[in-house]
Order: C-alpha cells, then sequence, then structure tokens
C-alpha cells in the first residue's frame, strides 16, 4: 500500500476537539512537518501536523521522546494518530493539537506531501477487511460487553498525564494514590493554614505531584487512601516549584475544593505502584543539603529503641528513631525515622532486625549530621520487603557475600560534599582561613561548607578528648550501678564500651589559625590511633609518650571539608568550625589545582 496521509485528516481532528473515547476515533494518518524541541529541551517536541491541504501546530509529550531521540519518529515521516486533544491557544483563535497516542506509519519521505484529495482518497485503504460499523455502534457494543467498573471508565474522557498543560481546558485523569502526606499546619501574613500533598501516578507510569490547601486539605485528606485509584477533574495546573517538587514532572497539580474526586471501584491493577529512584549509599553525598529528596533500598542491619526530641521552634515532644541500612556499595548510612514511622514501622523493624529484612524509603531529605544522614519527612513512606525487582537483586547480595563483609559508613569515606550546585571536592570552594575568621557573619542562617589545606598546628593534651560511647550505637554511655554501662539509646547495659573522639585542634595556613572540632572517624585519621590506644599509652606508657604521640601528629598538612556555623555560649554568639571530612595531600591532584588556578589568574 502507498504510504501518505489521510485526505482533511485536519478537518476531522478539528470537528471532533476532545473525543470522548479513542473508539470514536477514525484512523487519520498525518505527516510531521518541521519537527524541532520546544527551547533547548530534549524531551519535549513540536511540528506541523499536515494532511496535504491543511496544518495545525501539535505538540508531542515527553513519553514519545524516545521515538524521536532514537530516529523512528522523523521529520517529513508519517504517523497514524491514536489519541489527541485539541485546546485553543491563549489570546488566539487558532487551536493547537495535543498527540497523547500515535504510531509511526512510515519513515521521513523525500518531499512534503501537497496532493488533492481525489489521489489520496484512492490510495488510502483500510488496515483489514471488515464490515464498517458507525462509532456509534462500536462504542455501544463495547460498554454492552464490559465490566461495571470498565463502563465507567468508558463513560469519560480520560486525559494521560503527559498530555496536561496550564492552557488545557476541562481533563479528567485516572490515577493512583502512590504517596500521601500528612495534613500540616503553617503560618503566614495571611493568617494559619492547612496543607498536604499526594503523588499521583497514572498507567503510563507518568508521576505528578497534587498540593491542595485549607477546606480542599480537609475534604480530600480523609478521601484520599494510600494505594488506591481515583478519577480527579477540576484541577488545575502550574510550573513545578523546584524546591518541594518529588517526582519526575515540570507541573504541579492544584485541587480546589470545587475539584471531584471520584474512586474507581476495581480499577487498581490497570494503575503502577509506587515508583522508586534508588540512589546508592555511596552516591549519597552529592546530595548532602541539597534540596532534592531521595529514595533508598536496602538490608537493615541495626534498629534502635525509640528516642523523645524536643522541637526547638514551639517545644513539642516528637519520638524518633534510628535505623542503619547497608547495599550493594558495601557502606551503611543512618537513617532517622520521626514520628509514626519511629512507632509504627521503626517498631516492626526493631522485631525483624535479626533476619536482616529489606526496606524500600521514598522521600528522604539528606542531611550532613556525622557527614551523611538521612531523614524521613511527613512524605515519606518505608516498605518492608517489597516486591520489586531491586528487593531480589539486594537480597541475593547479601545472603551470598553481603553478611560477611565489613561495612563502612557513608561518613567515614567521604571525601567531598555536595549540594545542589553538585560535587563540592576537597578542590572546590577552596578558601584560606583568614576567609572563615575575618567573616563572622558566615553560617548565621544555615551551615556553610568550603575547602582548606592546613598543618594540624596543636592539639591540647590536657582537654576532655573522648567519651565512652556504646559499642552497638556509638551514642554515649554511663556508668551502671554496680558494673558495667548503661546505654540510654539502646535501654541496655553492657559489661564493656569504647572510647571516641570529641576534640579541638589548632590548623594553621598562610593567612592564619583557627580552632576546628573534629569527630571519631576524622581524628583516628589525623592522629593515628583510636581513642582506646590513646588512653592506653597515657595509662601504660606514661604522660610523656603520651604527648609525643600528639605532637607527632602536628605540622603535617591536611585537606579538610569544614562546615561553618553560629553557635551561642553564654549569651555570646561564636563561630563554629567543624570537620566534615580529611584527605590527606595528594601531590599530583594539587599541583593540577595550582595549574588551574594559575591559568585562572593569566586570562584574567
Amino acid at each position: 500500500m502507498a504510504k501518505t496521509v489521510t485526505p482533511g485528516a485536519i478537518a476531522m481532528l478539528l470537528s471532533n476537539p476532545s473525543p470522548d473515547s479513542t473508539s470514536e476515533i477514525a484512523e487519520i494518518i498525518v505527516q510531521v512537518v518541521d519537527l524541532k524541541p520546544i527551547g533547548s529541551s530534549t524531551t519535549r517536541f513540536t511540528f506541523m501536523a499536515s494532511d496535504g491541504k491543511m496544518k495545525i501546530k501539535a505538540m508531542l509529550p515527553t513519553h514519545l521522546s524516545s521515538e524521536v531521540n532514537s530516529g523512528k519518529l522523523q521529520n517529513l515521516g508519517l504517523i497514524r494518530i491514536l489519541d489527541y486533544t485539541c485546546n485553543t491557544i491563549p489570546n488566539q483563535t487558532d487551536k493547537a493539537l495535543i498527540v497523547t497516542k500515535c504510531e509511526v506509519v512510515s519513515p521521513a519521505l523525500d518531499h512534503e506531501i501537497k496532493s488533492e484529495a481525489e489521489e489520496t482518497s484512492t490510495l488510502l485503504k483500510p488496515k483489514e477487511e471488515s464490515v464498517p460499523k458507525s462509532a456509534a455502534q462500536i462504542v455501544h457494543e463495547q460498554r454492552i460487553n464490559a465490566a461495571p467498573a470498565a463502563r465507567l471508565s468508558m463513560t469519560r474522557r480520560v486525559h494521560p498525564l503527559c498530555s496536561l498543560n496550564p492552557y488545557q481546558g476541562n481533563w479528567t485523569i485516572k490515577v493512583r494514590v502512590t504517596n500521601k502526606g500528612n495534613l500540616r499546619t503553617y503560618k503566614n501574613a495571611k493568617g494559619d493554614g492547612q496543607v498536604f500533598n499526594v503523588e499521583l501516578t497514572d498507567e503510563d507510569g507518568t508521576q505528578i505531584q497534587a498540593t491542595m490547601f485549607n477546606e480542599a486539605a480537609k475534604k480530600f485528606y480523609p478521601k484520599f487512601e494510600l494505594g488506591k485509584v481515583y478519577y480527579i477533574s477540576k484541577g488545575t495546573l502550574r510550573l513545578a516549584n523546584r524546591q518541594f517538587k518529588t517526582v519526575q514532572n515540570d507541573y504541579e497539580m492544584n485541587l480546589s475544593e470545587n475539584s471531584i474526586v471520584e474512586e474507581a471501584q476495581g480499577e487498581g491493577a490497570f494503575i503502577p505502584e509506587t515508583k522508586y529512584n534508588f540512589v546508592k549509599v555511596d552516591q549519597l553525598g552529592s546530595y548532602v543539603n541539597g534540596r532534592e529528596v531521595i529514595d533508598v533500598i536496602g538490608v537493615v542491619q541495626n534498629v534502635s529503641p525509640t528516642l523523645s526530641v524536643r522541637r526547638k521552634s514551639n517545644n513539642e515532644t516528637i519520638p524518633k528513631r534510628d535505623i542503619t541500612i547497608a547495599d550493594d556499595s558495601n557502606m551503611t548510612v543512618v537513617v532517622s525515622l520521626w514520628n509514626d514511622l519511629a512507632t509504627t514501622i521503626g517498631q516492626e523493624l526493631l522485631e525483624l532486625v535479626d533476619k536482616a529484612p529489606v526496606v524500600a524509603i521514598k522521600a528522604l531529605k539528606v542531611g550532613d549530621f556525622q557527614g551523611v544522614s538521612l531523614s524521613t519527612l511527613s512524605k515519606s513512606t518505608v516498605q518492608i520487603n517489597p516486591d520489586l525487582p531491586e528487593t531480589k537483586a539486594i537480597r541475593s547480595w547479601y545472603d551470598s557475600k553481603g553478611k560477611d563483609v565489613t561495612m563502612a559508613p557513608i561518613a567515614s569515606t567521604l571525601s567531598s560534599i555536595s549540594t545542589k550546585t553538585g560535587q563540592r571536592s576537597m578542590y572546590s570552594d577552596r578558601v584560606y582561613l583568614s576567609h572563615i575568621t575575618n567573616d563572622q557573619t558566615l553560617g548565621q542562617e544555615k551551615p556553610v561548607f568550603f575547602s582548606i589545606k592546613a598543618y594540624v598546628s596543636l592539639i591540647k593534651p590536657d582537654q576532655a578528648m573522648w567519651y565512652r560511647g556504646c559499642k552497638t550505637c556509638n551514642k554515649k554511655v554511663t556508668e551502671a550501678v554496680g558494673s558495667g554501662y548503661w546505654c540510654e539509646a539502646c535501654q541496655k547495659n553492657d559489661d564493656q564500651c569504647s572510647l571516641r573522639y570529641i576534640m579541638v585542634m589548632k590548623v594553621s595556613d598562610s593567612s592564619g589559625e583557627a580552632w576546628v572540632s573534629v569527630f571519631n572517624e576524622h581524628a583516628e585519621k589525623i592522629i593515628g590511633c583510636s581513642a582506646d590506644e590513646l588512653y592506653r599509652i597515657k595509662s601504660e606508657e606514661g604522660e610523656e609518650k603520651f604527648q609525643l604521640k600528639l605532637k607527632e601528629a602536628t605540622w603535617i598538612p591536611h585537606l579538610f571539608r569544614v562546615s561553618v556555623s553560629l553557635s551561642e555560649y553564654m549569651n555570646e554568639r561564636r563561630q563554629r568550625i567543624t570537620v566534615r571530612a580529611q584527605a590527606p595531600i595528594d601531590c599530583s591532584a594539587e599541583m593540577r589545582y595550582m595549574l588551574e588556578e594559575i591559568t585562572k589568574i593569566s586570562i584574567s
């Protein structure tokens, strides 16, 4: 059969701009003309849809970008439109065609088709010989034969999420609630209010975040249930705020009290479950203190008892529980579970920890406490042993070799810390000490990070440079009544404890000096032994050997990644500099850095 367009295709599209069902759409083949990306995007494309006589501006949804990038859908090629919507362009009389589903009929032709209607009508033939039926007959037969739940979906026009945009009129979507946040209160200049979010996923796997405020939040919070499928209409879209978005979508949805939300009974099987974007533990450094939330999956190694933490903002006491997880990068990270997750899921994990369960956690904030740490948010979800391919893979790794491997905390091996702007190595944000000490406003609102090259010039031997820590959780222990040591975090007595460094050192460079706080992992690398070993030297070999060991650690250059913040002591605000990462000098890397700096000076 000769390859060409459907005569009058554009007129057919315009005469039925929003078909109620795909069964109403006759065979429509158009030519793709002037195919090009929208701006600098690699996922959104626009083109002119042509039937040889008429043209209409058209857009492809993001899920069809792979067809363009792979070269399957080409300029001057032919496509068969299977589903679409025609929207009015704001402030114009023209309409735009949103192609939501299509198939490629032909790659690029050698010319643009400009044929007569008579010629095209003789070239086009139906795909198969059959008794012709009207669209109304087809729809009627399908509705009669369909199950009750399916009949419901056929009575409305369901739009895929990828086809929605802020300029669209009425639409209805069918989505599963794959994440539901808590109902939260807030205060601003307009007064008090309430808000909550849900993450919605359609059958193509496309996700969008929907937000409800005040009356809408009160109305829909009890209606939305995690895992259920709903029809939603009468919402609005706007560009997503990157600071708060948790899914990969350029838009976010707002639902008002006038929006319509109806549960789709018996249709859950058609919509995918929660979608994850897992990050390996050894890759967490690139997300520290960034605005982006991440998902992780790993084997639970340790679970602490529930602790009570008092909020500074309102003095409210909230429950917290820490769990340690590991993955096949052979590294571990501590995840803090807050509020209900600490008391429900956390308690369940405490009972299962001996069986090393796999957990998948969605929407975690990456912080810099003890180097790298993870914390749950109000919208976080935790699944134990979920039915996922990643669960089987990590279980197989752990059972075969992971349980016998010595795991390293991600913080102890981190030689770089990162922010939203990208990787921050020991050779970025490099400053002299004077840059930090001369600016007492640094870290006023939140900690700021710098890299420095400095010498350890003094370690005071008379300071309290260690504490007694629990061998299980490393938290501080006290001497128990009778014998042993009591750990408040683990709620147990232990015969032994370990000493862990917590000390200050003076560091110096060519511009000045400063006192820095150093914790156990980094202090061990600087001094060259553990706190237990240093204590043994002091108690068994004497004060002279002890001070000699400290002196040997001085006047050696190091690369430090430090955080700078302001703390209050005796009603006086003081600058606090804390070592977050440490590395020895790499001479070749240092030379490359210096050459780059010299080049910058030459150019300027």
